[in-house]
């Protein structure tokens, strides 16, 4: 055996011997969701898998194997409140120093980061440590904390959930791999082949909005469905995700419409509703996104105005591109214009399959398997560095 064959075998007894990787996400599901899916693919090949985060995110405790979800101290940079700011950046500092204490006892091999201001003094730490690092990035518009991360923090390797990605530099973006956004097994279970309905037979309309989203839609599908034509009314099937303070005057402007429809603020089963509807009505964040191309269902994207950085406006665009699904901005819709374009959509069957099709094949349901290939990748990578002879 030479020296190189040597180095190899060392590095990877190294690496079996720690199998360590810490995560760092912020305390909200649009990180969590991805973060979890990791952990899952991660543990089933053997690594011992660590979440940092927020306070928030300790509602997820459940979610991971006991003991392994810790509370680092953190909080968001409120640039537009600038007497605020010196408390926040003290909060980061102590968060970064509670990391590399807890680096001393974990060893961990790489340390990924989801974003949010939560994950800066995890990634900031690992560099300080000389732990290799990456980010995974959700959103077609890269997050201020990745791209923070990417630069100060010198993350190896960028994630991608959506191609193009934006945000980075032409530098950082030489950094990129894409691997879409993991989304949660019930999702991929969900999965199943997409049948158009005959015209007589049952439609099944989703409409959701997150919390952000949930009054616009609730004010406006009402109005919308006064317009239908009753050739589509008397199929028409509606679940729709309303504030509380809405599900009441929204289910009988349904109602009154002859519509069936259930109005909840939360379901507990959306991989399954989303299977079972024929179109969706939705928000473009970047876990709707991706749950909507694994499960291949077309969709109506209506991004949040005036998101952050306009990223769901690009998470959309970038599934209409590929013919999954359109794209309507909120300030532009129209209830009797809108009408027409579903009225047209719920008898053209060779429009929706093939934008069913279209979101199936943008979606990435083996997206946790890519990213942990990633991170196994980079582990082989540094420890082939620290045992290189000189």
């Amino acid at each position: 055996m030479d020296k190189s064959e040597k180095a190899e075998a060392k590095a990877e007894a190294e690496v079996e011997a720690s199998r360590t990787i810490v995560l760092a996400s912020g305390g909200t599901g649009g990180h969590l969701f991805p973060a979890q899916a990791l952990a899952s693919a991660l543990e089933a090949r053997d690594w011992k898998v660590h979440l940092f985060t927020d306070k928030r995110g300790l509602e997820w405790q459940d979610r991971f194997r006991d003991g392994t979800v810790q509370e680092i101290a953190s909080s968001t940079l409120t640039f537009g409140k600038p007497w605020l700011l010196p408390g926040q950046a003290s909060q980061l500092v102590s968060g970064f120093r509670e990391c590399l204490e807890q680096f001393k006892l974990l060893t961990p091999q790489v340390v990924v980061g989801f974003g949010g201001y939560p994950s800066l003094p995890v990634m900031m730490a690992a560099r300080y440590a000389g732990i290799s690092s990456m980010v995974h990035e959700q959103n077609a518009v890269a997050g201020r904390a990745n791209r923070i991360a990417a630069g100060l923090g010198n993350a190896k390797v960028i994630a991608s959930s959506f191609e193009p990605l934006y945000g980075f530099s032409t530098g950082q973006m030489e950094r990129v791999r894409l691997t879409g956004n993991p989304v949660r097994k019930q999702v991929i279970d969900a999965a199943r082949s997409y049948e158009v309905p005959r015209a007589d037979a049952p439609f099944n309309l989703l409409v959701f909005g997150g919390s952000q989203g949930a009054q616009f839609f609730s004010d406006f599908m009402p109005k919308m469905v006064a317009e239908l034509p009753k050739a589509v009314l008397k199929t028409l099937r509606v679940a729709q995700q309303c504030r509380p303070e809405d599900i009441e005057r929204v289910r009988q402007a349904y109602e009154a419409a002859g519509v069936t429809a259930l109005c909840k603020s939360f379901f507990d089963d959306m991989p399954e509703l989303i299977a079972r509807s024929h179109l969706v009505m939705c928000r473009a964040g970047a876990s709707s996104v991706a749950e909507l191309g694994v499960i291949g269902r077309p969709a109506i994207y209506v991004p949040l105005p005036h998101s952050l950085d306009n990223d769901q406006l690009r998470n959309a665009q970038s599934m209409e591109k590929a013919g999954g699904g359109w794209v309507m901005l909120q300030n532009e819709m129209m209830p009797q214009e809108t009408a027409a374009v579903f009225t047209r959509l719920r008898f053209d069957e060779a429009d929706l399959t093939r934008t069913a099709l279209a979101a199936s094949a943008h979606g990435r349901p083996n997206a946790a398997e890519l990213l942990a290939d990633q991170v196994e990748e980079l582990a082989r990578e540094t420890q082939s560095e620290d045992t290189a002879p000189e």
